[in-house]
């Protein structure tokens, strides 16, 4: 994996850490400042639920960084490969679903990381 891709997946890895210690454990304190379109008694009533969701975004940045640990090449280019595959589709489920701003936060990276492959074929 080149020093580009390896960057921009490290980048999307740490976001989507973010994005699960936000859900999971800062949902009814930091979160209501991130999401201010939620009204404030949803909050509370949506905890649950937004651990759930931080759980899985924690699932995809331990895959991509599992894609920057593992030695064989080819094996990590994989790897990273459906990690961001499966970012791109959550980014774009999210936008049509929830928010046109995921598209901007989750799927352009993961194009981003996709291209950063697609244009260093080795």
């Amino acid at each position: 994996m080149n020093l580009l891709s390896q960057l921009i997946v490290g980048f999307i890895a740490t976001l989507h850490l973010y994005i699960l210690w936000l859900e999971m454990f800062a949902w009814t304190t930091r979160g209501r400042k991130v999401f201010k379109t939620i009204p404030e008694d949803l909050f509370e009533k949506t905890k649950v639920m937004a651990a759930n969701q931080g759980l899985y975004n924690g699932f995809l940045a331990a895959g991509l960084i599992w894609s920057l640990l593992i030695l064989d090449a080819d094996w990590s280019k994989n790897i990273a490969i459906f990690f961001l595959s499966c970012v791109l589709v959550a980014g774009i489920y999210g936008a049509m679903t929830a928010s046109k701003r995921i598209f901007f936060v989750q799927a352009v990276p993961a194009i981003l990381g996709l291209l950063s492959f697609m244009l260093t074929l080795n």
